[in-house]
């Protein structure tokens, strides 16, 4: 049954603490959890509707409408007259001799729809309404209707071939491949100074879709591994030559420090500010240092920072 979808016991704890406290930013909370619901709505069905599809609807059953069919939602008529359009959050909501023939399970967003093409039939939207009453009134329902209408303007971003290898690269070079070797430290390395450009491509193939290819081959990465002491090992990874463009990562490090099994990650990126010296650290975070210096230097400058002082 449609209803069997429907999961707002946080919103309903939303709406209880509101009701509570009545501070603002509870408010807030509650808004944000309505707009992404799915929400019961009361409604009449149509005069001439199939018997069998009634029969389907009293017993919970989930039915498909043909395209013509008007359905009509049940409304409440206040004390001034006005009309105001029930929605409830659960099933429970419901008691039962407040019941209608039939209940449609819409995401709230529609509801907001619905309100604002019928402005001159309702005047606001109550949340269950016979147990813990929630009151939308017209300046809160016009702000939902602007809200609505900003996240339909939203348009989808294609992204072209070049741009989705673009994000491939970094993504491995930023995200999987530090992830990795944060979580495998030692080991990891190894594995990466094994198998080299093969193991970077198992990570692209986890950013493709299933059938896609990067293009990239193993002998388009080139790697190097030096134990500059008895405690400080640094593997240096040259990335495929199309990242040394705008936005890219285009060479990693990889620094292991023996004594504390410590893995520390730098990259050197092309920005508009011209080539940079960055680091992934191992919750994830990604900051920019300082400008890179010319190739010869770099691991002097990438020393400098594992090891300051």
């Amino acid at each position: 049954m449609a209803e069997q979808k429907v999961d707002n016991r946080a919103l309903e704890e939303a709406i209880a603490a509101f009701r509570s406290d009545k501070e603002r930013d509870s408010y807030v909370k509650v808004m944000e959890l309505l707009e992404k619901s799915i929400v019961l709505v009361p409604a009449i069905p149509p005069k001439d509707m199939d018997p069998e599809i009634m029969e389907q609807l009293k017993a919970g059953k989930p039915v498909q409408f043909p395209k013509d069919t008007k359905i009509v939602p049940c409304l409440l008529r206040k004390e001034t007259g006005e009309q105001a359009l029930p929605v409830f959050t659960s099933p429970e909501q419901i008691p039962e001799d407040k019941k209608s023939p039939m209940v449609m399970a819409m995401p709230f967003m529609g509801v907001i729809s619905m309100v604002s093409a019928n402005q001159d039939k309702v005047s606001e939207v109550v949340v269950n309404p016979f147990t813990g009453i929630l009151v939308l009134n017209q300046s809160v329902l016009e702000i939902a209707e602007k809200r609505r209408k900003a996240v339909g303007q939203m348009k989808t971003v294609q992204l072209t071939q070049e741009q989705f290898k673009d994000f491939a690269h970094n993504r491995v070079s930023l995200f999987l491949l530090p992830k990795f070797l944060f979580e495998q430290k030692e080991e990891g390395l190894k594995r990466l100074q094994q198998e080299e450009g093969a193991l970077l491509l198992q990570f692209y193939d986890e950013v493709y879709p299933k059938g896609k290819r990067s293009g990239c081959r193993v002998e388009d990465f080139s790697l190097m591994t030096l134990n500059l002491s008895d405690t400080i090992q640094l593997t240096r990874l040259d990335m495929p030559d199309e990242t040394n463009k705008k936005g890219l990562c285009y060479r990693v490090y990889a620094v292991f420090k023996r004594d504390t099994e410590e893995v520390l990650y730098y990259t050197m990126e092309n920005t508009n500010d011209g080539n940079v010296i960055a680091r992934v650290t191992d919750d994830g975070k990604h900051e920019i240092l300082e400008s890179a210096p010319d190739n010869g230097a770099e691991i002097e400058a990438i020393m400098g920072l594992a090891q300051p002082g």
